[in-house]
């Protein structure tokens, strides 16, 4: 696919509310070449969504889990080649 990128849709589950899990991603993003966005889930998960070159997304979320690996309980994880939907990477 043309101009198509890396997408990966991340939930983790444990204790990821309400530690700073939504900054620490949003500012750990800021070092990688990645879109898209962080939120929090009525459920208690955070449901992360980024896309980019597959090897930047796929370091990016290696560094996530090591930083927040005292929260993360466990994780699922998918990924799709689709085009470019997001501009940049936020908190919602």
């Amino acid at each position: 696919m043309e101009d198509s990128v890396s997408h990966f849709t991340v939930y983790f589950e444990g204790h990821v509310q309400g530690v700073g899990f939504r900054f620490t991603t949003f500012n750990l993003a800021k070092g990688y070449e990645v879109t898209g966005f962080v939120k929090n889930l009525a459920d208690g998960r955070v449901h992360l969504e980024i896309e980019g070159d597959r090897d930047e997304c796929v370091a990016f979320i290696k560094a996530l889990n090591e930083e927040m690996a005292s929260f993360i309980r466990d994780k699922t994880q998918t990924e799709v080649e689709r085009t470019r939907e997001q501009k940049a990477f936020t908190i919602r």
